[in-house]
């Protein structure tokens, strides 16, 4: 699922203030997140269409992947009957991406860059687990 540049900034901005600094992640009413993130699942079609945004050659094409939390507001779009759930959990928001000596390169995609998020997650969807077969 697509989401805005400006739903990227306020998911990177929660994260930023809470787990990347060690603390908890804060879910409704400011209540620590208990139960976190374990995995994210995304489709493969999500991954190729990012894929293949990005420069063909493999060793510069990828998929940038940044770590976010969903605040009420963008958990409430993504999960509009499950937003007290999700709020406070971490999440993989992704875009093409190009490196060129290690450097990033922006991809021009009509002016803005593409951001998907939306993943099946762990909790609350853990069952079965993507390891067994």
């Amino acid at each position: 699922m697509k989401i805005s540049k400006e739903d990227f900034e306020e998911m990177k901005a929660k994260y930023d203030n809470e787990v990347k600094k060690g603390k908890p992640g804060k879910g409704k009413n400011g209540k620590d997140k208990d139960n976190q993130t374990g995995w994210i699942f995304f489709d493969r079609a999500t991954l190729e269409n990012l894929l293949a945004k990005s420069d063909n050659d493999p060793s510069v094409g990828g998929i940038q992947f940044y770590f976010t939390q969903y605040t009420e507001e963008t958990a409430a779009k993504a999960y509009p009957n499950e937003a007290a759930a999700y709020t406070g959990q971490m999440t993989l928001v992704m875009r093409a991406a190009n490196l060129k000596d290690n450097k990033f390169v922006k991809i021009e995609l009509g002016g803005e860059d593409e951001y998907q998020n939306n993943g099946v997650q762990c909790p609350y969807h853990c069952e079965p687990e993507p390891t067994d077969t």
